[in-house]
């Protein structure tokens, strides 16, 4: 079973993808937005391709657990995201996931360049491996 995770930014949507036992969540991409057809579309396509069956999305929640503007916003595109494709999408708690995915790539010491073009997709990646290992557990 392929999962794909997704991590929603304004300009970029990082894109991971399991491996097809669920086990290990490895970067596939980045997306540049451009409108909602085209983004809904992208990720449809993906999807198909790589026979996904379930969309975990991270949801930016405020550090004390509450729900805000931007995390509403990704609620709505979870919607349409789960209407266009037909498959399950699951929110999963994205508090840090990009701030630990730039510690991981300053450590790597890798240029503020590279880092903008990976950041994205290296969330992604921290986002679908914690809903992976909880499922796992499980």
């Amino acid at each position: 079973m392929r999962i794909m995770g997704l991590d929603v930014g304004e300009k970029r949507i990082g894109i991971a993808l399991s491996d097809p036992m669920g086990w290990t969540a490895q970067g596939y991409s980045v997306l540049t937005r451009k409108d909602l057809g085209h983004d809904l579309a992208e990720i449809k396509k993906i999807c198909e391709e790589k026979e996904v069956e379930e969309i975990v999305i991270g949801l930016p929640r405020n550090m004390n657990g509450t729900l805000g503007p931007k995390a509403e916003e990704v609620q709505k595109f979870g919607s349409k995201v789960m209407e266009h494709t037909g498959i399950k999408v699951t929110y999963w708690d994205e508090r840090l996931s990009t701030v630990s995915a730039e510690k991981v790539l300053l450590a790597a010491d890798v240029s503020r360049r590279r880092r903008k073009e990976v950041i994205d997709k290296l969330a992604a990646v921290n986002i679908l491996q914690n809903y992976l290992d909880y499922i796992n557990r499980a």
